[in-house]
């Protein structure tokens, strides 16, 4: 029997992930990073801790058209105010919070199903 990987053409995978280095197809991201299904990924709140995120950084990411953004808190889970999530919610894009390891496993799967989905991972 020969096994091959469930990928779409043409969309991003997260290829895999360490405490501060997440791999975008081949590429190597030390920074905060956003990983549209399509497109380039590319620097995202890099110098920005996470209590100082604002609702423009959110807002950023309606340009991909997402349906669903997975935010990626760093080595834990960390909540951030609603309130910086207020042009999703307005433009009725889901929102999931939850450490960046889970964010990259999630966005794999949901991509490849073939969703409009955006990672938002911040990297410790």
């Amino acid at each position: 029997m020969k096994l091959q990987p469930d990928r779409l053409e043409g969309v991003n995978v997260i290829a895999r992930h360490t405490a501060g280095v997440v791999w975008v197809n081949q590429d190597p991201w030390r920074q905060g990073v956003v990983v549209p299904w399509r497109g380039q990924a590319e620097a995202w709140a890099t110098e920005t801790p996470l209590a100082a995120l604002t609702e423009a950084h959110f807002e950023s990411l309606l340009r991909f058209k997402p349906e669903i953004v997975i935010f990626g808190s760093g080595a834990r889970l960390h909540f951030v105010p609603a309130a910086l999530h207020r042009a999703l919610f307005a433009q009725r894009v889901g929102i999931e919070t939850m450490d960046t390891a889970a964010a990259c496993r999630t966005y794999n799967v949901l991509a490849t199903e073939g969703r409009s989905v955006v990672a938002a991972l911040m990297l410790p």
